[in-house]
């Protein structure tokens, strides 16, 4: 349209008529108006006569696996769709670990790591170093897992990979930053009360943990105060050594040229002689019973249930998975009943989640206002006896299962994202097709199955039931409930420095 009106209104420093201007316009308008349009479609279909191609069969990208006579394996992908180059150290490792009077030790060794110095760069040396090239380099330790990560450019790669190796093997844990670092996870501790959905995952996973149980366990002020710097030293030279490690590498690099690159700064890496410690035990410390953090502060209630979950290598993983995707989300069981039928619910969700080497927990719940907080219990009580005692449709199945199956090329949104999968699969000890065992589990799921699954290991008579909320505005209040359990408080102050 603008290269026609530039022809009837040509750049020109000369004023032209008031006139010619409109009549050019109109015929403008005219000859636009006048020119072929693509033909509208006959009738509009609804979405569900559509018909789309089958989607493509998914592979893993191809990956050099290599493993160090010091016992480090090494995994090795190249990607030369842009300059980058990226490597993650999986270290066996992780907080459940740490001695019980010494809770926070493994969060500080993970940070540390990095913001300690090494014996031949100061923490200082290394921030000025990866800043100047636009570089990072990250580590961690977390519940089941430590991880050292970094990010550069492929031209930058040698600088930040010496770097890497560096940190990873020779950190000092300056004395200063370990002061620092404690006085920051001080103010973690003070904030820890902050945000209700935080409260309510945290006394849950006490509830049906254990208060004292590795997977549950609370950072306090005191057990803070007990770590000292020989504390981290020790951690690190326990834990850490090359036949403990995973490494990942992935980007624009030739693999023969890396392969010697990791010989190179990790060959002569001696592996210490500890065995990896046993996995703590877990059995359910809570079976059912009601309990209330009360907050006068709140209008609303935030509700967790649940009770112990299992493992992703359970036989029935793929059928649970199908049954929580006929609870969840958009077309939900639940979204659909309590929060759009009944209007009981902000949010409202249940799951059962598994986890790679210790149970997960099975868990339900969601935000509800004050007054409808009993309300909301029984509704999504309801639900989940309903899917053990009543057999799904075909149209639920079929939904349920595309939900998994039609988002599946997302697991494979590049290389990196696969890279990590395999070894995440590698550290827990899981066949490197682990997902595709899924979808095809995902496929052959019935609706026989969803019940069967259900009744299995949903159990509602079970269910830990916690509620953050205005104990005064909940009403009925939670006795109502009757289920033969007193309501019981839970106090959630925490407890000041020794």
């Amino acid at each position: 349209m603008m290269s026609l009106l530039r022809r009837f209104f040509p750049l020109s420093p000369k004023p032209r008529s008031p006139w010619l201007a409109i009549i050019g316009l109109i015929t403008a308008i005219a000859i636009i108006l006048l020119q072929p349009q693509p033909s509208a479609a006959a009738t509009a279909r609804h979405y569900t006569d559509l018909e789309f191609p089958p989607l493509p069969e998914l592979q893993l990208p191809d990956s050099t696996r290599i493993e160090l006579d010091n016992g480090m394996v090494v995994y090795l992908v190249e990607d030369h769709e842009l300059p980058l180059v990226s490597g993650s150290a999986t270290i066996r490792i992780g907080s459940r670990f740490e001695p019980t009077d010494k809770l926070g030790l493994a969060a500080l060794t993970g940070e540390l790591i990095r913001t300690g110095g090494t014996r031949d760069r100061s923490a200082a040396e290394i921030d000025a170093t990866l800043e100047q090239i636009a570089a990072s380099i990250e580590t961690s330790i977390e519940l089941t897992v430590g991880t050292a990560s970094f990010n550069a450019l492929s031209e930058d790669t040698d600088t930040v990979f010496n770097l890497f190796a560096d940190i990873l093997q020779h950190p000092v844990f300056d004395a200063d930053k370990f002061e620092l670092a404690k006085n920051q996870f001080r103010g973690s501790i003070a904030r820890r009360n902050d945000d209700p959905n935080e409260i309510a995952d945290r006394e849950l996973n006490k509830l049906i943990y254990g208060e004292t149980s590795p997977y549950a366990r609370t950072v306090e002020y005191t057990t803070l105060d007990n770590i000292q710097r020989d504390d981290l030293i020790n951690f690190y030279t326990n834990q850490v050594s090359p036949d403990h490690i995973i490494l990942g590498l992935v980007g624009d690099f030739d693999i023969n040229v890396m392969t010697q690159k990791v010989i190179e700064q990790f060959g002569a890496w001696s592996a210490t002689s500890n065995r990896e410690p046993a996995l703590p035990e877990v059995t359910p410390a809570t079976v059912n019973g009601i309990y209330i953090v009360d907050r006068p502060d709140l209008s609303q209630s935030y509700v967790e249930m649940g009770h112990l979950g299992g493992l992703r290598n359970s036989p029935d993983y793929a059928q649970l998975g199908v049954m929580n995707n006929v609870l969840n989300g958009f077309g939900g069981r639940l979204f659909d009943e309590v929060r759009s039928r009944q209007g009981l619910a902000y949010t409202v969700y249940a799951a059962w989640s598994a986890n790679y080497d210790y149970p997960g927990i099975f868990i339900a719940g969601g935000q509800t206002r004050a007054e409808s907080t009993v309300d909301f219990i029984r509704a999504v009580r309801s639900e989940i006896e309903r899917i053990r005692n009543e057999a799904i449709t075909p149209e639920e199945l079929q939904i349920a299962k595309d939900k998994t199956l039609n988002s599946f090329i997302f697991n494979f949104a590049d290389p990196a994202q696969t890279l990590s999968r395999l070894i995440r699969y590698e550290y827990y000890g899981y066949p490197s097709d682990f997902i595709f065992q899924y979808q095809r589990g995902i496929e052959a799921t019935t609706i026989a199955d969803v019940q069967r699954v259900a009744r299995t290991y949903l159990a509602p008579d079970d269910l830990t039931i916690l509620v953050v909320g205005n104990t005064a505005q909940i009403n009925p209040s939670l006795d109502s409930l009757d289920l033969n359990h007193p309501v019981q408080s839970i106090d959630i102050a925490i407890p000041a420095a020794s």
